[in-house]
């Protein structure tokens, strides 16, 4: 018997395959949608199809990366993939499921095991990391499977002991009786897509994430999209937006060609403001499909819609003014001018704008609304709120005092309601108001809470607690806030710090990967992303400015703090003192402080 190839890491060494030339702490943003074609055919420069059973000749290690892609595409065919790679005295080992029942059991590989048997097989043991599960109506949902390790043989696809024919291939004996799709294949075989459900006050859309295979035609887009909003939201979304009126169905398949489809919904209902905010939902939920759409409500047409006119006349999420960075400088709120970018006034007055530790600020139509940690000595610590019209001159305190604060957030209302947010105190959350009024929020978290996050659309949270990554949909129905069961997510990193969102999609999250590290990882945790591998020192402080479709500049921008030392990206650098405006020099001999917690303003 040969002693065991290792292959380590095997995942991390096919995603990261195509960025060649891109240093591991590199600023480089990598969306992970690419990928060389393999396989038959291709849809938008990737291949929409796996590559065949024999397409790796008799390498293992190709082998068993293309067997971990074979459920890849659409899921009626999913088995019938997948049995092409098993010996054909061993496919009635995996069960067959049908429809709405096919779920690809998706993971990370961590490292792969060959031993070469007596009997001229191959044993296999897989490491590997549990993300999900993806269904057919293309969610990822959360992992069911416990296994930490999968172990098979591959075998020559050679017949009645001729010679090995390296066009025969090899085949998979004692196959898991599981449908896998590796993580890589599923950036490779399929689409991220953006579908929006109205917040549960109807006044803002809430994406929410879903996969559609490459190799689903363009003109059958249109179809699937409907169906997934037919279907509703995402579990762990549904407590914070509404889907569309119960028992709505579709009639016949959604038909189009030549930018002009057609979609027929039997929906109860004639009001037709509902109908039009359902076209809005529509037009965003296409994404950047262009051309018209006929909607019909029980075989009645209604205007024809134009889809890039109706996302330039109701926008995501309408930011009106640049995002401008700020910091805290010897306890109080400083602007940071950067070649390029808009330096704005500090929105505090001089008196108030004292023993700040950290601050979260947002733009709320002709206010600032400004939350603040301050310092009220003996190490105690109180959150301080004011809003109003630039520069607020009076601020609300806490009654209560608390050890450790973590920076302010604040959730983006879509109307002018009095601003909430949330914060976390000693490890519990809560929400506030613009009082400084501090209410629990009930969380069933097996470890306290560290850090939150406010998506754009102010519907959605990121949590860390006990070093895990959670997402959490928001409830805003009855003037106050209420937080959906939180759905962990799965990632590489270990023990993380802080999480700020980056885009609607994704979130930008600091922990370890055997060394303090920043990757971008998707909002359902199946893709991640790299973003500085050499940080050095764990990450306290952490801030991003959220991009999406509407708001594409800048992209990927976000700040953080390790050491004592603040940092900036695009390009990765320090924040030195010279860049913090406004501030007096110090003494002869002296050193300038160094800039903290920095943030935007948007």
């Amino acid at each position: 018997m040969r002693r065991p190839v290792v292959l380590g890491a095997l995942g991390v060494v096919l995603l990261l395959g195509g960025a060649c030339g891109i240093p591991a702490s590199s600023d480089v943003r990598v969306d992970g949608k690419g990928g060389a074609a393999t396989g038959a055919g291709s849809g938008n420069g990737r291949p929409s199809e796996p590559p065949s059973r024999t397409a790796s000749g008799s390498s293992n290690e190709a082998f068993v990366r293309n067997f971990l892609s074979a459920a890849a595409g659409e899921p009626d065919r999913a088995y019938e993939r997948v049995k092409a790679f098993i010996a054909p005295e061993d496919r009635a080992r995996l069960q067959d499921k049908k429809g709405s029942e096919v779920a690809m059991t998706v993971v990370r590989l961590r490292e792969a095991v060959y031993t070469l048997n007596s009997d001229s097989t191959t044993t296999v043991k897989i490491s590997v990391q549990q993300i999900g599960v993806l269904r057919a109506n293309g969610t990822l949902a959360p992992p069911v499977a416990t296994e930490t390790e999968y172990e098979f043989r591959l075998r020559s696809g050679t017949l009645d002991g001729a010679a090995n024919d390296e066009r025969a291939g090899l085949y998979v004996v004692d196959p898991p009786n599981v449908l896998l799709l590796s993580d890589v294949a599923l950036q490779q075989y399929y689409q991220g897509e953006s579908i929006y459900f109205w917040s549960s006050d109807r006044t803002r859309l809430v994406p929410d994430q879903r996969y559609l295979p490459v190799a689903v035609p363009q003109e059958r887009r249109v179809n699937e999209v409907v169906k997934w909003l037919v279907a509703g939201p995402s579990d762990w979304l549904r407590p914070g937006v509404v889907g569309l009126p119960d028992r709505t169905e579709l009639i016949n398949n959604a038909t189009g060609a030549n930018d002009r489809w057609e979609v027929n919904l039997d929906m109860s209902g004639d009001d037709q403001n509902g109908i039009d905010q359902l076209l809005t939902q529509l037009a965003w939920s296409l994404g950047d499909l262009g051309g018209q759409l006929d909607l019909k409500i029980r075989n009645n047409s209604q205007p024809v819609l134009d889809l890039n006119a109706r996302r330039a006349v109701e926008r995501l999420y309408p930011i009106t003014e640049s995002p401008q960075r700020f910091c805290v400088y010897e306890g109080g709120i400083r602007p940071l001018d950067f070649v390029g970018e808009l330096s704005g006034a500090v929105p505090l007055a001089p008196d108030i704008n004292r023993n700040i530790v950290s601050a979260g600020l947002a733009r709320a139509d002709n206010r600032v609304l400004a939350a603040m940690v301050v310092s009220s000595g003996k190490s105690r610590q109180r959150l301080a709120v004011g809003s109003g019209p630039a520069p607020i001159t009076t601020l609300n305190r806490s009654t209560s005092e608390y050890a450790s604060i973590s920076r302010p957030v604040w959730l983006r209302m879509a109307d002018s309601r009095p601003g909430r947010g949330l914060v976390v105190a000693d490890g519990q959350l809560y929400r506030f108001d613009e009082g400084a009024r501090m209410y629990q929020v009930p969380l069933n978290l097996p470890a306290p809470v560290s850090a939150v996050a406010a998506a754009l659309d102010g519907q959605r949270v990121a949590l860390v607690a006990g070093g895990q990554l959670y997402v959490a949909a928001v409830n805003l129905d009855g003037g106050g806030v209420s937080i959906g069961p939180p759905r962990q997510l799965v990632t590489s990193l270990t023990g993380l710090t802080t999480v700020d969102w980056g885009r609607e999609d994704q979130l930008v999250v600091a922990g370890s990967a055997g060394q303090p590290a920043i990757y971008e990882i998707s909002v359902d945790g199946a893709v991640e992303t790299p973003l500085r591998t050499d940080v050095g020192a764990k990450v306290n402080h952490l801030t991003a400015y959220p991009t999406n479709r509407t708001v594409p500049l800048p992209s990927g921008a976000y700040m953080y703090e390790a050491n004592g030392v603040a940092y900036r990206s695009s390009p990765l650098e320090r924040i030195e003192p010279d860049r913090v405006r406004d501030i007096a020099p110090p003494p002869a001999g002296g050193r300038p402080s160094n800039p903290s917690a920095p943030f935007f303003l948007y």
